[in-house]
């Protein structure tokens, strides 16, 4: 037996090894042992099976819990009542040790898809991980990428395949059907690490695509939402969670860490933008999770404010689910932030009583049954958090199967069809910042030699960022760029950080031959990632050295190509001539290569928009990253954040792409006007103005007090003309200008944006229905939700449309 697990263990490291080499990864070693010993459920995957139970010694008959025709509130009752106390508290960690004695097996909660499924989590057997039975799965690029695309239908269809991808990892015994994904903290500033796993610094963005990106993981076809009477019941095909919660984005800057950090932050900012996206998530994509963040808010552990947690995910969005602690967040909460310095199972206790109900770690596994002992909290409590977290597993299927994915396999891992999405996504992300004199794209009839140089040209597993697994294969970009011409490559530096400047010279040499030159530059997760923040917005090392020395030489137009999650001050490289063209391609998963090389030899037209400003780096200088208010501080001479609120120069600008075609836009309708007639139980509330202003008659309403129908939607319609002479898609973008002279309103708010194909010479006329109390709420500084009188306006794009709707409120 030793001999043949030796020789499994061999086997599974050596086949794992040949087919990622480019990208190891820790294999867990008991991985393909427990496939085997447990193969009775593996085959299976279901928990209610007569057999699996007869193996066990028991009749499945006996228990209530695996009776399909009674509904879920009875058969989780019957199996939450079958345990013991000390049963009970084993079961509210992400390792769940199941109960044999009733039929219940263990079962792992933490598994990650943030862009295709990744085998960051636990290392053990019930996790995702790869093998030589799954060698990989398809790496997706990674969020803040596919953002830029601006593509909802994108982002659902992405959620689908790597659903699909991940329902047969679980019936191969790879994988739960539980994901902590996606990421959607809002990127208030610049330096955060961990801007690669968000869709940016706009909450309605973010919000967008967590609902889309959640419905394409868990939806199953014929019981979304719209069809299901009983959400709580309704079946998923795997569960997602949106993270973190809330007001998370320090994580490691200047000696201050998330696991100390108190974000003080105004109701205005937590309603406006922090809280937003995860509304959105709940309350649109019915996501099945959430999990709370490290950080304090206002003093507070997010994980134990019952405000928060029980108050609004639980209470005010009605959440269909439960509520998970970022890893060891108990474990933090008690030694690092030193909570009411509380004992374990006090910090336990604060837990449950605030609504958590799954803890990411040990402690409620260690102490929430001596927490009821001691009297600190209620059995009850528990009870209801396994409720919540059996009621989940009921819908996906665990106890009973799902037939309709019980087929799916390796075959779907990897497809072809998948891969190609892969490849899309990566296109439609990247973004064109520069093309000067048209240079782009190029054309193989005159560029027979490309010198590829920079840390980045043969980038694999950058590409992928984090939260990644192993992914089916890489394209790097001199690979993809060696399918149009032949290449030339140099380094030009050692590694992305560039500490030295020796192989600057051969990059140069080879640029003063080639026909043209990309420039293959940027950040990686040496630079910026989870746990650590930048400093500054500037390229690592030597390589604005090696950029501007490259440029000086090289005999034909140079290209420069980005990739990073946040931006980067290459001011100097948008000034410099020399630099016909620039790129930002983000990090875009394993089919990267292929996709930048697409774009520049035009196989595909670029149409992504930036999801984040580009700041110059004097911006680090202006305001600490712990300054959390988004609204200029005059007397500290801080700046606003995001574009909603900063007015400073920048080097490219939320929302900013350019295409090889024109597009023109003219409004060709719209309805101008809304009236809101107050009845006797509605009154006028006042707005803050600036000096001098005239305050309306009736400044503003509370829309909490309105019937928000039909009758205040916004209608109209912008048609979109391709000038051009290629096809090409463009992102209508509408942002909304709130009245003028409102103290401490948004400069602009993105409240809808489309994506459209337009052929050459070919006019798409794109309809918006915008309702006055979902798009135009303004958040006061008491927090309240108002819509304000007089005269707003809403602006396309770069501003050459734009159009005034005035909103008129009277008795």
């Amino acid at each position: 037996m030793a001999k043949f697990i030796s020789f499994l263990l061999f086997s599974t490291i050596l086949c794992s090894f040949l087919i990622s080499s480019m990208y190891a990864r820790n294999i867990p070693y008991n991985s393909s042992i427990t496939y085997l010993n447990d193969l009775t459920y593996n085959q299976t995957r279901r928990v209610c099976d007569k057999s699996r139970f007869a193996k066990l010694g028991l009749d499945m008959n006996d228990f209530t819990y695996c009776n399909k025709s009674l509904p879920y509130v009875v058969r989780v009752k019957d199996l939450i009542d079958r345990m013991t106390l000390s049963e009970k508290a084993r079961q509210i960690g992400d390792t769940a040790y199941g109960v044999a004695r009733i039929g219940l097996p263990k079962y792992e909660w933490w598994s990650e898809a943030l862009h295709g499924i990744s085998n960051v989590g636990q290392s053990n057997s019930l996790a995702s991980f790869f093998d030589h039975i799954v060698p990989g799965a398809t790496s997706f690029p990674t969020v803040i990428t596919t953002a830029a695309s601006f593509n909802e239908s994108l982002w659902k269809a992405i959620g689908q395949a790597v659903s699909t991808e991940a329902r047969a990892m679980f019936n191969l015994g790879h994988a739960g059907l539980t994901f902590w994904s996606p990421n959607i903290n809002v990127v208030r500033d610049p330096r955060w690490g961990r801007a690669l796993e968000t869709p940016g610094e706009d909450p309605f963005v973010v919000g967008k695509y967590a609902s889309n990106y959640v419905r394409g993981l868990q939806d199953v076809e014929g019981t979304e939402t719209k069809y299901a009477t009983d959400l709580n019941s309704r079946p998923l095909k795997v569960a997602a969670c949106c993270k973190h919660y809330a007001a998370y984005d320090v994580d490691n800057w200047l000696g201050v860490d998330r696991y100390h950090f108190d974000a003080r932050v105004t109701e205005q900012d937590m309603m406006e933008t922090f809280l937003k996206p995860f509304e959105m998530c709940v309350k649109e994509g019915d996501v099945t999770s959430v999990m709370c963040s490290y950080n304090k808010i206002n003093g507070i552990p997010a994980c134990a404010d019952p405000k928060l947690l029980k108050g609004k995910i639980r209470g005010d969005w009605d959440l269909h689910g439960y509520i998970v602690s970022d890893c060891d967040s108990i474990d933090v909460m008690l030694n690092d932030q030193k909570w009411l310095r509380d004992s374990p199972e006090d910090a336990v206790a604060q837990g449950l009583k605030a609504g958590l109900d799954l803890d990411c770690g040990s402690y409620y596994t260690n102490y929430a049954g001596n927490a009821v002992t001691q009297g600190k909290v209620k059995e009850s409590e528990i009870d209801e958090s396994l409720t919540n977290l059996y009621f989940v597993l009921m819908r996906l299927g665990f106890f009973d199967g799902s037939p309709k994915f019980e087929k799916l396999g390796k075959e779907q891992i990897c497809s072809e069809e998948n891969i190609e999405l892969a490849t899309q996504a990566a296109r439609e992300g990247i973004v064109l910042l520069k093309n000067e004199d048209q240079v782009l794209p190029l054309t193989s009839k005159k560029v027979k030699t490309l010198a590829v140089v920079g840390p980045h040209a043969n980038a694999t597993k950058a590409m992928v960022g984090n939260y990644a697994g192993i992914p089916c294969k890489f394209i790097t970009p001199i690979h993809g760029l060696s399918l149009y011409t032949k290449v030339d490559y140099q380094a030009g530096c050692g590694e992305v950080l560039c500490k030295n400047e020796s192989l600057i010279f051969p990059a140069m040499r080879a640029a003063k031959k080639a026909d043209a030159t990309i420039i293959v530059v940027g950040l990686d997760l040496d630079v910026e990632a989870e746990s650590l923040d930048r400093e500054k917005l500037t390229l690592p090392g030597y390589q604005t050295q090696l950029i501007n020395q490259v440029a000086s030489v090289s005999k034909g137009p140079v290209i420069l190509v980005i990739l990073s999650a946040g931006g980067v001050d290459v001011t100097f490289a948008k000034k410099n001539h020399k630099i016909k063209g620039i790129i930002w391609a983000g990090y875009p998963g394993e089919e990267g290569g292929r996709a930048i090389a697409d774009v520049v030899f035009g196989g595909h037209n670029p149409g992504g928009k930036l999801p984040l400003t580009w700041f110059e780096n004097s911006y680090v200088d202006m305001l600490p990253m712990t300054s959390m208010p988004l609204r200029p501080i005059d007397n500290l001479g801080y700046p606003g954040r995001t574009y909603k609120f900063y007015n400073g120069s920048t080097v490219y600008p939320f929302g900013y792409g350019l295409s090889y075609t024109n597009f023109t836009y003219s409004l060709s309708s719209a309805h101008q006007q809304v009236h809101v007639k107050l009845n006797k139980f509605q009154h006028c509330r006042d707005l803050n103005y600036t000096a001098g202003t005239h305050m309306p008659s009736c400044p503003a309403v509370l829309i909490d007090d309105l019937e928000c129908g039909d009758d205040l939607n916004v209608e109209f319609s912008i048609e979109v003309e391709n000038i051009g002479n290629r096809d090409g898609s463009d992102v209508v973008m509408v942002y909304w200008v709130p009245p003028e002279d409102i103290a401490e309103a948004p400069l602009k708010q993105l409240v809808g944006f489309k994506k459209v194909f337009v052929k050459i010479g070919e006019k798409k006329k794109v309809d918006f229905v915008l309702n006055a109390c979902k798009n135009l709420g303004l958040v006061n500084y008491r927090a309240y939700n108002l819509l304000a009188s007089g005269g707003h306006n809403f602006v396309i794009g770069d501003g050459k449309v734009s159009f005034p709707v005035q909103v008129k409120i009277h008795h």
